[in-house]
């Protein structure tokens, strides 16, 4: 069947109060849709009147009205900032009603409390409380997401917010602290073994980095080519061949000469340790590589080195007052095992290697992570525009 495309916005309410991951976690694990793009933007005065007067248009009901009138006054800037919301990308066969069917209706009449059942996205994150005095009346509403009925909808909502989007960067600072110096910017990637099945993983992981209290400024789904993997990960080779090396040509030698009933000299243990213990950190590299990429180095064929690789991670800037050790305290030590309870990696780690997800370990590294995976750039856009020949 036609794999169309559909959308889901999560409110600046949604991002504020950090609820993020559990609403992924939904759409992720209850639709059999692929994510294939995510961005955090923040739409100006223009885009919101644009939106909101289609849905008033499409159908004026109370529901539709209601959501209108929340893109005007909660949606677009308001006491002179811009508001982040998140947009995520779905691809698949009939796009809009699953997506509608896991976010929920939005019911205009008066709803009991005890009469919602906290199945769907709104009916856990959303609110609609009614006056007391007067119960046809709205007191506070938050729609929590926002996302079409139709695919025509769909199609329309999409090419306008890619034309917003052209030319933007893909973070977005929309505050000012009151000293600058102290914040600091982590770079977290929610790595390829999240994304193998349909299941609410990634979004249960984000949501554990969420308990940091850090703002996020960026994201977007991301397929690291090879040498975008090499180099992301070049420190990694070094220390692996200082690591490892020694332990395992000490290890080759005791292998030979039990096996051999001879005794080798210091020379013979550097030889091995310069050759196969070289040769096996190089290796355990190369697992690295192919991880994050899906191409193993040596195997790639000539002229896809540059091309975006056959797994796909999801990158998160992260801000705040010290990013760097927050994001590393929740995400746990590198080898899980080691990993206190309630951390990331003890949670949903195998090993070192496949150990759920990577943050960066200082300042310094983080600036060099950002500039290897282009971080100012994001494929949503060129995803849209290239699916409706635009």
């Amino acid at each position: 069947m036609k794999q169309d495309l559909s959308y889901v916005i999560f409110t600046p309410h949604t991002i504020a109060k950090s609820r993020t991951g559990g609403v992924m976690s939904r759409l992720l694990s209850r639709t059999n849709l692929e994510l294939v793009g995510a961005q955090i933007f923040a739409p100006d005065n223009e885009t919101c009147r644009t939106y909101a007067q289609s849905l008033r248009i499409r159908a004026p009901s109370n529901q539709l009205m209601l959501l209108a009138d929340y893109i005007e006054n909660v949606v677009a800037p308001g006491n002179g900032r811009p508001h982040r919301t998140m947009l995520l990308l779905f691809r698949g066969e009939n796009p809009c009603e699953q997506l509608l069917n896991a976010c929920g209706h939005i019911y205009p009449q008066n709803v009991q409390v005890d009469a919602l059942l906290g199945e769907t996205i709104r009916d856990t994150y959303a609110d609609m409380i009614f006056s007391k005095d007067n119960p046809e009346e709205i007191y506070y509403f938050e729609p929590a997401v926002l996302t079409p009925r139709r695919q025509h909808e769909a199609d329309e909502d999409l090419q306008l917010f890619a034309k917003f989007l052209e030319g933007k960067e893909n973070i977005v600072r929309n505050i000012e602290y009151p000293d600058p110096s102290v914040i600091e910017e982590s770079l977290v990637i929610i790595k390829p073994d999240n994304w193998e099945n349909s299941s609410g993983r990634p979004g249960s992981v984000m949501d554990m980095f969420s308990r940091t209290g850090l703002r996020i400024v960026a994201t977007k789904i991301f397929r690291f080519s090879l040498n975008q993997a090499l180099d992301f990960y070049s420190s990694v080779d070094v220390k692996l061949k200082e690591k490892l090396a020694p332990v395992f040509g000490q290890k080759a030698r005791e292998i030979l000469e039990k096996e051999f009933k001879v005794s080798l000299d210091v020379n013979t243990e550097k030889a091995l340790i310069d050759s196969f213990g070289i040769k096996y950190a190089t290796e355990q590299f190369n697992d690295i590589v192919e991880y994050m990429s899906g191409r193993r180095p040596g195997n790639c064929p000539k002229g896809l080195e540059d091309e975006p690789g056959e797994v796909k991670c999801m990158i998160i800037l992260y801000e705040g007052i010290n990013a760097i050790q927050k994001i590393r305290d929740v995400l746990g030590p590198t080898d899980p095992l080691e990993a206190p309870r309630g951390t990331i990696r003890r949670e949903f780690g195998s090993n070192v290697m496949i150990n759920t997800a990577h943050a960066s370990d200082s300042i310094e590294n983080a600036l060099r992570e950002k500039e290897t995976v282009k971080i100012n750039e994001n494929p949503l856009m060129s995803i849209i525009k290239e699916h409706y020949g635009s």
